[in-house]
């Protein structure tokens, strides 16, 4: 047989070979061994997902659960330390589609990174975040379980939340510059979901700068703010200014962890019953007023 019809024959070969043992619809990746994460929540989807033992390497503030603060460092939100990386030598590295720099994706992936991007998920989507994480890690059992056990507690909400009276609510992120979120940010999913209306909900974005002025005008009937760290509760003294506020009459003033708000992970689930307590408690403070 001529040379060149040999090699076609072998390559023909492994075609078939590679055919037949390749899932329906197409090939797929090997499941990851060795993950580096570049945000401190998706070590949380990893560790929810069932991967958690195959994490390799973190960056700064990855602390939840608490396993992951014993990752090694890579760098941080903004700054990779590539030599630390090769070290740990992952064969999956899990990007923040809305936090990791354009550039580093860029730069991981031309030195031969397999590198997926993870999106900002809503309310909802962090269940399908972990499945997804399963998937990429062959520990898809765990990660449905986990990922129906999540859907359960949203629904167990909503359900729980539904018909009660609904309050004007603004939510302060931080207090200069004055910072709030809008309807699609997943704390003001959370609001709604829980009874709160949002008189910034429609604005541009998820976390725009507002006007004192604005939110006198919008009347609130409870605020809620994130406490800034453990030791360092939010200051609510600017509005306690302002008796003729419902939320300053009623006393209405609530924090909840921003650990449990801020990170786009499975914790955020945590953070939506922190808030429907929060209101739950506006409601009764308010009928007594």
């Amino acid at each position: 047989m001529p040379r060149r019809r040999r090699v076609l024959a072998v390559a023909a070969a492994l075609l078939a070979m590679l055919a037949s043992s390749a899932p329906a619809g197409g090939t797929a990746e090997a499941a990851a061994r060795r993950i580096a994460v570049l945000a401190p929540h998706l070590a949380e989807l990893a560790y929810a997902a069932g991967a958690g033992s195959r994490l390799v390497a973190g960056v700064a503030f990855t602390d939840y659960p608490p396993a992951a603060a014993d990752l090694p460092r890579i760098g941080d939100a903004f700054r990779i330390d590539y030599e630390a990386l090769a070290a740990v030598a992952p064969d999956l590295v899990l990007a923040w589609a809305s936090g990791t720099p354009v550039e580093v994706v860029e730069r991981l992936r031309a030195l031969g990174y397999r590198v997926v991007l993870m999106p900002s998920p809503s309310l909802a989507g962090i269940a399908g975040q972990i499945e997804r994480l399963g998937a990429l890690a062959g520990t898809r059992e765990a990660a449905e379980r986990s990922a129906r056990r999540y859907r359960e507690r949203l629904r167990a909400l909503a359900a729980t939340a539904a018909g009660k009276r609904r309050l004007r609510v603004f939510y302060q992120v931080s207090s200069q510059p004055l910072r709030t979120v809008t309807g699609r940010h997943a704390i003001g999913e959370a609001m709604a979901l829980c009874g709160g209306d949002n008189p910034f909900a429609g604005l541009a974005g998820l976390a725009p700068v507002v006007s004192v002025e604005s939110v006198i005008a919008a009347r609130p009937e409870a605020i809620i703010a994130s406490g800034y760290a453990p030791n360092r509760p939010p200051d609510f003294s600017r509005w306690q200014d302002w008796p003729e506020l419902p939320a300053s009459r009623a006393g209405n003033f609530f924090s909840v962890p921003a650990d449990l708000v801020s990170r786009p992970g499975p914790r955020l689930i945590d953070g939506a019953e922190a808030i429907c307590d929060a209101l739950d408690r506006a409601r009764e403070a308010l009928a007594q007023d």
